[in-house]
């Protein structure tokens, strides 16, 4: 693979699960893949354990933040930073093992014909492992109402398991993303593609998190239930930005 990709990870209290990860991405990828972590003052010690392990270990960085900031910024900010270092191939991916790292070299393949290749839970049926009924028609009717909605031809527009290309990221307004969780997923996706940008999705087998707690609160569904119409209005008017 020509380039370099750069895994962003956010993390807040994920000591236990981050000190297995890395070496479970090492064992898929070479020396091009980069790991950023953004943590957001874990009080675990997770930020404290990566500055440890980033000086003795050019792959990985961090990105310290003073308190819980959510999702979307945690991203926006990794973006950022993949930008100004010049990386050519951004992922996003969960720090709880509900990403299979073995996939990883599945998207790099896959990114070299496409500008963003999204990892889907639905594309050949229903692959979730572990997760209650009740949030797995959830998740799944959450992506039929924002594929009606926006019209936008994606089986699975709220995982967060990614790969863009940077130029991508450099065509969209990161500071008007105001998004989180599900809605965040969706107005990248959207973005994207309303941008004439090419997205490829593979199948994932996604497993509910091995350790710690669901962030997932009533809230992040509110902002996603009303953000594909804000999408689709923008959308019919170009004010994609």
């Amino acid at each position: 693979m020509p380039g370099k990709a750069l895994i962003i990870i956010p993390t807040y209290n994920e000591m236990e699960n981050i000190t297995r990860l890395i070496p479970a991405v090492y064992q898929y990828t070479d020396s091009n893949v980069h790991l950023l972590i953004v943590d957001d003052n874990s009080p675990d010690g997770t930020g404290a354990y990566i500055k440890d392990l980033s000086e003795k270990d050019e792959r990985i960085h961090l990105l310290s933040r003073p308190k819980k900031m959510g999702l979307g910024t945690a991203y926006t900010d990794g973006f950022r930073y993949a930008i100004e270092y010049r990386y050519d191939y951004i992922f996003e991916m969960d720090a709880d093992f509900s990403h299979d790292p073995k996939e990883l070299p599945v998207f790099l393949r896959g990114i070299e014909n496409a500008d963003l290749v999204l990892g889907s839970r639905y594309l050949t049926g229903v692959n979730v492992i572990n997760w209650p009924m009740q949030r797995l028609l959830l998740s799944w009717f959450a992506n039929q109402y924002t594929k009606c909605i926006t019209g936008m031809p994606v089986h699975d527009s709220t995982g967060g398991y990614k790969c863009f290309r940077r130029e991508v990221l450099e065509s969209i307004d990161l500071t008007k993303i105001k998004s989180n969780g599900y809605a965040f997923q969706i107005e990248m996706n959207f973005k994207t593609w309303k941008k004439g940008f090419r997205i490829k999705e593979i199948p994932i087998i996604f497993v509910d998190r091995y350790m710690g707690k669901s962030k997932m609160s009533r809230k992040i569904v509110r902002e996603a239930v009303t953000l594909v119409w804000k999408l689709r209005i923008l959308g019919m008017f170009g004010k994609i930005r």
